[in-house]
């Protein structure tokens, strides 16, 4: 419990200072433990690195604040703690492929990188893991009530990390989000809901549309990227569950999800859950 306290401690810690300088130490202190000790902690917990984690959460925001378009290039830049607008836009291309001004023109979702939420549940007394923070699918989602949510998981994510490695994994990751993202209408919202899940907000209350759009999705299924000179194939499995007007608590909406990803069987039509 003491190490979930912890880790919990350090992702507020962090979250609530992404625009200003962060050191490892600074936050080991924050939560009252040695450098050494939270490091291998945050590793456990969460099977990336401190480093890597602040700026990954640093370069979703950046992509929200793109398509808020109330700032400009330069003002993100500094505002989120890099040196130049050269810095960030090396950075931010590094993340997304394609370099801020272009990501501000093409894209309509920013929620590749979540934040990550304490996962309190568990086995053995051994901490069993994280969630990430669907808030904004949440809210969202409470303005389109009687309407379907799709959820789409990676095929084969874990063997292409093993096989590849995390950058390959993280390529394919930002490729399926590039899909369902060219694919969504303005009124519709993406979101990654877990390490290769997502789920798109529709607004379609009808399944003749919801079919239409998944078929625009899954068309692309087995369409492979090109990475370090190796063909990967990225392929989506999908499931649909339609919301109704009575209210749903966060852990529900969270839990349904998940469910209607274990319960879909395979990616060539839509398997409806939750009429």
């Amino acid at each position: 419990m003491k190490n979930f306290c912890i880790f919990a401690d350090a992702l507020e810690y962090i979250e609530q200072r992404l625009c200003e300088e962060i050191t490892q130490q600074e936050i080991a202190d924050a939560c009252y433990c040695s450098l050494s000790a939270l490091q291998k902690i945050w590793r456990c917990c969460s099977h990336t690195s401190i480093k890597e984690y602040i700026s990954r959460r640093r370069l979703a925001n950046n992509a929200k604040e793109l398509l808020n378009g109330e700032k400009s290039i330069t003002e993100i830049a500094f505002m989120y703690q890099y040196n130049s607008p050269e810095v960030f836009t090396r950075a931010f291309a590094k993340m997304w492929e394609v370099p801020p001004s272009k990501f501000r023109e093409k894209w309509r979702n920013s929620g590749l990188f979540p934040r990550f939420i304490a996962d309190s549940r568990c086995t053995g007394g051994k901490y069993m893991g994280r969630k990430v923070d669907i808030t904004e699918l949440y809210d969202f989602l409470r303005s389109k009530s009687d309407t379907y949510v799709l959820c789409f998981d990676v095929r084969n994510l874990l063997p292409i990390n093993d096989n590849f490695g995390m950058k390959a994994r993280d390529a394919v990751l930002l490729e399926a989000f590039r899909r369902l993202d060219e694919a969504a209408s303005d009124d519709m919202a993406a979101f990654r809901i877990g390490g290769d899940e997502f789920a798109v907000i529709t607004g379609l209350s009808d399944p003749c549309e919801v079919e239409n759009f998944v078929e625009k999705v899954i068309a692309q299924n087995g369409v492979p990227i090109v990475f370090e000179g190796t063909e990967i194939p990225v392929a989506f499995r999908v499931g649909a569950i339609k919301y109704k007007t009575r209210p749903f608590r966060y852990d529900e909406l969270f839990k349904s999800l998940h469910d209607t990803l274990q319960q879909s069987q395979s990616g060539d039509k839509v398997d409806f859950y939750g009429e």
